[in-house]
């Protein structure tokens, strides 16, 4: 049986709530049911990024959770995703989950994530990066996570920041077999 066409949204409080936002809006665009769960620190960047509030953000998404609600849908393995993306993922939520020890729903639903065998995709949001860093990133890419960082493709021709973030989260949703439709794909 197939997953439904439903992707879990996590924003942690690293930099760059802009990608969370326009993952957002690319899978209302394409008609994928998000389900987004936002940290406490996540909001305190909102809020340093841009001029949303958390309502603002979580009126952009199909259903939304507290971030302390570990009784939530995606913290369980029974409710069918096509996986989850953190995008932005801090250090601190990305150790969280490699350690299994999970405080919060976002940390639970991507452990949760990587136990049933689903796509996990971290958008890791920090630079540079020290050892510890890196073994973290190769821990989660040994138990199936996809670590990418919100690299950008200057063959792209980004027209503005927007094109640009755009263009990167379209990429990560490929990752999940979505087209966005907002990737200039090399060579065609």
């Amino acid at each position: 049986m197939t997953a439904p066409a439903r992707l879990v949204v996590g924003i942690s409080g690293a930099s760059g709530v802009a990608y969370g936002l326009e993952v957002l809006r690319s899978l209302r665009r394409i008609g994928v049911e998000s389900h987004l769960v936002m940290s406490r620190a996540a909001e305190e960047t909102l809020a340093h990024e841009t001029d949303l509030v958390p309502d603002d953000v979580r009126a952009m998404a199909d259903c939304w959770y507290a971030p302390d609600d570990i009784g939530a849908g995606p913290s369980s393995g029974s409710f069918r995703t096509l996986g989850m993306i953190v995008a932005p993922c801090s250090v601190r939520t990305m150790s969280e989950i490699a350690s299994g020890v999970t405080s919060s729903l976002l940390s639970r639903a991507a452990d949760v994530t990587l136990k049933e065998r689903r796509r996990l995709v971290l958008m890791v949001r920090e630079t540079p990066l020290h050892g510890g860093h890196l073994r973290t990133m190769l821990q989660l890419s040994e138990m199936g996570a996809l670590i990418a960082p919100p690299v950008p493709a200057f063959y792209a021709r980004p027209a503005s920041l927007d094109a640009m973030v755009a263009h990167t989260v379209g990429r990560m949703l490929d990752l999940f077999g979505l087209d966005a439709g907002t990737v200039r794909r090399w060579g065609e």
